[in-house]
């Protein structure tokens, strides 16, 4: 999700600080001359200016642009081979991108061989794309058109021939307007913040709240002396049982950081993002956390075949050394699946919004730090453990809490889903209306009210319950204006936009917006007004936010209904196009079938970024009146961005 904010952060501010110096830092010069009788070369000559590089042909994906060179007409000749560099490029695994990367950094020409068919000579055409970066700053994403012939050729309508198997067919366009050609952006104060520090921040909080959460549950606090008293048996020693028993702790963070990037090896971290707005693994999702909040209710309990955890426990009793410890470990994460396992994927689902490798290994780490530190300090401190509850029915307590948040959550993922697809089965106030009633149930099971078959008696309301009950009743409260359309900004990120409320009483932030670019452009022109792009998503937790927060204020909505036409494209809008589209994009034929990927494609081709939230301005030509804005919710840093794109907008006409 989103993913590549960093980079699309670097490349905008490196844009504006380098645009007035360096008016392209790579040039190319398109030659072609015969090398025998029958047959010839095309060369295309990169001249690449000191500090930039040129990226490769090759690339994979979630990264930047790749050089490619398309040949839309061939006539009296036929390629030979495929296009050959002078020099190998260079391959470093790039910090930004989490890739492994290659790119040119001195000049470079690349060589297509032909085949000279008849005797009148020959003609070719087509386009290079191409994107270059230095250390701190990236141009756009370019196109190059190129026209080379042999000396007095006239092309003629009988000898123009399709290329047969060996050329390259020229793809069709989403659409020839002006409106979706790249734009370069003005010089002035980026709006962009980036988040992905933030998000790691994020990521990494939630992960080590979600492991201290798991350590609660009756599957994991158990676990604690059983463990720190194994390490002192087997032992003897207090310093050897120290140690083991950090090696320990440090077992438990690997095994769980091997998993996590498990999970990204097994999906590919350009495909996470996608993955956590996809309709199929949402639906699976909600199904399988609330049968897990079922199973925390007491009606069945959810385990791993006992042979698994039985037979890691032998080989730890069999086994010494690291070995030994390392089984240990292994046998706890076998134990504790039954209560970890709806903490994990929660948080990896969260991970997958940074759309790299990087998301999953903070928030397995952090959740494994968690976990892992109480089994240390109590194995250093074994006196300790006196003062340490003993297990029983508060435990069980934990366990129901943690299905009803559970059951909540579960309706976030199908709420993405609904959105996603447009089924309208979870409205806004549907979605309120239910988790008014799931919090009002858990202050009442907190009060004694309610009880479930595993429960033991409350004789008396703990303090602690008492306030919990408080707060989950405060929050009900909280959520019951939600029904006549408040914004409910503390929980933005969960509920569905406000577009969903059937029934709104709330006037901030209504405002016309198109869903279509086009159709937006259009009207905009017609009626002389600036234009304000949303790229956003329906899986996408800061564009929730930065409405909740930015857009439904009265301030902020006033400038967009008085100076502006919004229109806002969601990148994961899974509906089918009326007709597939094919564009050429890294050198390939890419065919787009939804209105996200047409969306997307916008994004990334005309703006060379793809990340959400992203707000950019134009004038009625297409072209930028400032740079963009990404996610920060600073009301008035918003309405100055907005302020200089309708000055601008207004010295242009």
């Amino acid at each position: 999700m989103r993913k590549l904010i960093l980079w699309c952060t670097m490349f905008f501010a490196g844009v504006l600080a380098a645009g007035a110096q360096i008016v392209s830092p790579i040039v190319w010069n398109v030659s072609s001359s015969m090398t025998t009788d029958t047959e010839g070369e095309i060369v295309f000559s990169a001249s690449i200016e000191d500090g930039w590089h040129l990226y490769g042909l090759h690339l994979p994906e979630g990264g930047p642009k790749a050089t490619s060179i398309v040949f839309d007409k061939l006539e009296g000749l036929t390629l030979v081979g495929e296009i050959t560099p002078s020099a190998a490029p260079i391959e470093k695994v790039d910090m930004v991108f989490h890739l492994n990367l290659n790119w040119w950094e001195k000049d470079v020409n690349f060589v297509q061989k032909f085949k000279v068919e008849g005797e009148k000579g020959y003609s070719a055409s087509g386009v290079i794309t191409f994107q270059g970066c230095n250390d701190g700053s990236c141009i756009p994403p370019s196109r190059e058109p190129f026209d080379v012939s042999s000396p007095g050729y006239i092309s003629s309508p009988s000898e123009e021939k399709a290329t047969g198997d060996v050329a390259i067919e020229a793809a069709q366009t989403v659409s020839d307007s002006k409106w979706w050609a790249p734009v370069t952006f003005p010089e002035g104060e980026s709006g962009a913040h980036s988040i992905a520090d933030s998000s790691w921040w994020y990521i990494f909080i939630w992960g080590f709240v979600g492991g201290l959460i798991a350590l609660l549950t009756p599957c994991v606090w158990p676990m604690i002396p059983l463990t720190v008293s194994f390490f002192l048996k087997k032992n003897g020693s207090k310093g050897k049982s120290v140690r083991d028993a950090m090696m320990y702790g440090a077992g438990i963070i690997v095994i769980y950081l091997v998993l996590g990037l498990a999970i990204t090896l097994i999906f590919g971290a350009s495909k996470l993002n996608d993955l956590a707005t996809n309709a199929v693994f949402n639906l699976i999702f909600f199904l399988l956390l609330v049968v897990f909040a079922i199973s925390f209710f007491g009606a069945f309990d959810i385990k791993l075949p006992s042979k698994w955890s039985n037979g890691v426990d032998s080989k730890a009793e069999k086994t010494t050394g690291l070995i030994s410890i390392f089984f240990m470990a292994f046998t706890l994460v076998l134990v504790s699946f039954s209560c970890t396992g709806p903490i994990i994927g929660t948080l990896l689902v969260e991970a997958a919004s940074v759309g790299d490798i990087t998301g999953p290994a903070i928030g397995m780490g952090a959740f494994a730090l968690a976990l892992a530190i109480p089994f240390t300090l109590f194995a250093i401190f074994p006196s300790w453990l006196k003062e340490m509850p003993r297990s029983g029915g508060w435990l069980n307590s934990v366990k129901v809490v943690l299905g009803f948040l559970e059951l909540a959550l579960s309706l976030k993922f199908l709420s993405v889903a609904d959105l996603a697809y447009g089924w309208g089965i979870l409205d806004r106030e549907v979605f309120v209306s239910l988790w008014i009633v799931i919090f009002i149930l858990l202050g009442m099971y907190l009060l004694g009210k309610i009880r479930f078959s595993h429960d033991s008696p409350l004789e008396y309301v703990s303090i602690g319950r008492f306030f919990m009950a408080l707060i989950s009743f405060s929050f009900a409260m909280y959520l019951v204006p939600g029904l006549w359309g408040a914004p409910l900004k503390s929980v933005s990120a969960f509920v569905p936009p406000l577009y969903t409320q059937d029934f709104n009483l709330y006037a901030g932030g209504q405002f016309k917006e198109f869903d279509d670019y086009d159709e937006g452009m259009r009207f905009a022109a017609e009626s002389g007004r600036p234009v304000l792009i949303d790229f956003s998503g329906y899986g996408c937790v800061n564009c929730r936010k930065m409405e909740g927060a930015v857009f439904d204020t009265e301030v902020i909505s006033d400038i967009i209904k008085k100076d502006f036409v919004l229109i806002k494209l969601m990148v994961d809008d899974k509906q089918a196009l009326e007709a597939p589209v094919t564009v050429v994009e890294n050198g390939k034929n890419v065919k787009l079938t939804t209105v996200g990927e047409k969306w997307s494609y916008l994004q990334r081709s005309k703006f060379a970024a793809n990340s959400q939230p992203y707000y950019v301005m134009l004038d009625n030509s297409g072209d930028a009146l400032a740079a963009p804005y990404y996610y920060d919710e600073n009301v008035e840093k918003f309405g100055n961005w907005l302020e200089l794109g309708v000055e601008h907008y207004g010295n242009k006409r």
